[in-house]
């Protein structure tokens, strides 16, 4: 398959981002020409200034339409494109210069319909933006479904850094109006339609996250609440581990209710986690200050998924109504 790339980028108030991500664009090895597709999703504030600088040097296709969410845009954008494989990021990744190039060496040696890539901290990211990049990418914590994991049967890429061929985006009606959750949901309809997924561990990006410590748990508890929906979609991808933060934040309050009687028993064994955790943080990181920070950026993001993840269950279990009647917020309207 001769291959054509399009970019795929929705944005939404965040013109410096675009900027930095575009001069990343700008510097790929790629030798063959690509596409830039930017869809302002309704934005207050504009990034046409910013991306009339570009028009020079990258291939950019600029749409502008209401907001309606980054799922509906990303299918807004692929629907528009020239390409026949498009590659889906968010506006705050940055690509290292040989990210294209290794795309199409991975996809000419071993074509599939869609893969992902993890996401990477780049040196100039903040102490709290790396301890949340660990937390979420870090085997101990998420179990690497973000990118870090290799031996997986089935890869779930994710939309901060997908591709996704032409034809499998037609065939499976591309995005669904859900976010967050518009990943898994895309990839396991992709699953359905008979497409395999892979991950392409060397094609990294640096997702900058540019969130604070509030941002952070009400994002992670965004995709706590959603699970319980996908499950209810698809019930063949129900998994015991989904219940793992629920399970890890119950048991922490309950031996710190038993510490206080005298039993610590299962208190130490936390602290043995935290440990671990902090250890495995500091090689990673090579930052004390960032190593702690990840202890705390885990207790948010094990609390905050799992409280969502409980809260979400119950509801959808204990009502007659459809999800999108229990959780309005979690669904856009479609244009």
């Amino acid at each position: 398959m001769d291959l054509s790339f399009s970019f795929i980028i929705p944005v939404y108030n965040r013109p410096n981002e675009i900027k930095e991500l575009l001069d990343s664009l700008r510097l790929q090895t790629y030798e063959k020409t690509f596409e830039v597709v930017i869809v302002e999703d309704g934005s207050t504030i504009s990034s046409e200034d910013v991306i009339g600088e570009y028009l020079d040097s990258v291939s950019i296709s600029y749409y502008k339409k209401p907001n309606s969410g980054p799922g509906d845009s990303r299918n807004y954008g692929m629907g528009r494109a020239k390409g026949n494989y498009f590659i889906v990021l968010d506006s705050d990744c940055i690509l290292p210069p040989e990210y294209l190039k290794v795309v199409a060496e991975s996809l000419k040696e071993n074509f599939v319909h869609c893969y992902g890539g993890p996401d990477a901290a780049h040196q100039s990211f903040t102490v709290v933006q790396k301890a949340i990049n660990y937390a979420m990418t870090s085997f101990l914590t998420t179990g690497g479904i973000r990118g870090g994991k290799k031996a997986v049967d089935k890869f779930q890429p994710r939309s901060f850094n997908m591709g996704i061929s032409k034809e499998a985006f037609e065939n499976v009606g591309g995005y669904g109006n859900i976010h967050p959750g518009e990943d898994p949901d895309l990839t396991i309809r992709i699953w359905n339609k008979g497409y395999r997924t892979k991950l392409i561990s060397s094609a990294f990006v640096f997702h900058k996250r540019r969130i604070d410590w509030n941002k952070f748990y009400i994002q992670v508890n965004k995709f706590g609440m959603v699970r319980p929906i996908l499950n209810l979609w698809h019930p063949e991808t129900k998994k015991i581990t989904y219940w793992f933060p629920t399970v890890f934040c119950i048991g922490l309050l309950i031996s710190i209710l038993l510490a206080f009687v005298g039993f610590k028993i299962l208190l130490y064994f936390y602290a043995i986690y935290f440990l671990v955790l902090f250890i495995d943080a500091l090689h990673v990181t090579g930052n004390l200050k960032v190593a702690f920070l990840s202890l705390m950026a885990t207790v948010i993001q094990f609390f905050g998924y799992g409280y969502g993840f409980l809260k979400s269950t119950l509801y959808i279990n204990l009502s007659n109504k459809k999800p999108e009647e229990i959780f309005p917020k979690l669904f856009f309207r479609v244009n």
